[in-house]
């Protein structure tokens, strides 16, 4: 039963303790691989933002690092969370993914009408077959499947494919430095390892609280793409603590899990779009202050997002058109101080110096969203 009582976090608690779960208080000296674990993922729709997420977070972050996970096949990217693409580490591609399956099965019933008469247990199969002869693009699935299905929308097939098997895109797509289409095969068969069984949902809301934390029921069904998360929480009570945040609403938390001062400094960092610690929570205040909400992104168009002091204070974009001049922009959503804006730039020249391959570097305070206000 939920504690009337329980300890009042304030926003900035809030943010404070995700920041340092998010390895964001400071950079940390800690393996690229472990980073992927911890944090239980990265939010990777497209193949830069990784880098980026750990340039922000680990100490000495090189992307040739996280460039050789993804060659020898320890971390991959797959479908998972929110029904989103996400890397993660190799076990966690194997564990995650069929936890998650109803909410792939959700997207798959948006599909139903052009899968009428498709036996998809027979797709499966078939879809099995074709990508572990040899990886696959989606055209090439919708091409294969077709003959078996002539009355079927070609797209729904593929789709029908993707949300039925653990897909992973191959490398070199998602590599630093190198381009290459979307091609599938399964987890089981690009790791050379049978499949195990679906993480536990108990392990698995003690794992996002450790690097989400504190956090509500819908917090984390909002992370996870997950539904009736409740009693699982209820099962795990006794073993957690809880906490209301400013509104009531309540909050569960790992005993040991770090709660650092409200007023801990929390340095400038550079986020790309679609990080997870923007994205981690149903009630994202902790790090969006509600005057900015959307500002970082509205539907599948998103934004670099600059943290300052912990929260959403600008935007941000890197220029490498020119190869001699790396130009990152950086628009304020409202007053930057002369001393916060130096901090920024700093930050935003040590990003370049790692994560650009031009020799000179520009950092620049302007305006490239029209917000029409």
């Amino acid at each position: 039963m939920a504690d009337r009582n329980a300890p009042v976090l304030s926003t900035r608690a809030l943010n404070r303790a995700t920041m340092e779960r998010q390895l964001l208080l400071r950079r940390t000296a800690v393996p690229a691989k472990d980073a992927v674990s911890h944090l239980v993922g990265l939010q990777a729709q497209n193949t830069r933002p990784p880098y980026f997420q750990l340039f922000s977070r680990l100490e000495g972050f090189d992307p040739a690092g996280l460039s050789a996970l993804m060659e020898s096949r320890e971390v991959v990217r797959i479908v998972s969370l929110r029904s989103t693409i996400h890397t993660h580490t190799a076990e966690d591609a194997l564990t995650l993914r069929p936890l998650v399956q109803p909410a792939r099965d959700r997207e798959l019933s948006m599909f139903r009408k052009g899968l009428t008469g498709v036996d998809l247990d027979r797709l499966a199969v078939l879809a099995r077959e074709l990508v572990e002869e040899r990886p696959r693009t989606m055209k090439e699935l919708r091409e294969e499947l077709l003959p078996h299905w002539p009355d079927a929308d070609p797209r729904a097939l593929a789709v029908a494919a993707r949300c039925r098997l653990p897909l992973v895109q191959v490398t070199p797509r998602g590599v630093w430095g190198r381009s290459g289409q979307v091609a599938l095969t399964t987890a089981e068969h690009w790791l050379d390892t049978p499949p195990r069984p679906a993480a536990t949902p108990d392990a698995t809301v003690l794992r996002y609280l450790g690097a989400f934390g504190p956090a509500s029921v819908k917090d984390m069904q909002s992370w996870a793409g997950l539904t009736r998360m409740r009693e699982v929480f209820e099962r795990l009570r006794p073993q957690l603590l809880t906490f209301r945040d400013e509104n009531g609403v309540e909050l569960f938390d790992l005993p040991d899990a770090p709660r650092p001062d409200p007023d801990t400094p929390a340095p400038p960092r550079f986020l790309p779009e679609f990080d997870n610690v923007l994205l981690g929570h149903a009630d994202r205040t902790r790090v969006i202050p509600p005057a900015y909400k959307g500002r970082n992104g509205v539907g599948n168009q998103a934004y670099g997002t600059v943290l300052a002091d912990g929260f959403l204070a600008a935007l941000w974009r890197l220029d490498e058109t020119d190869p001699d001049t790396s130009v990152l922009t950086v628009q304020a959503l409202g007053a930057l101080g002369p001393a916060l804006r130096e901090e920024i730039t700093q930050e935003a020249v040590g990003l370049q110096t790692v994560m650009s391959g031009a020799p000179a570097h520009d950092v620049r305070f302007g305006t490239f969203v029209d917000f029409g206000d």
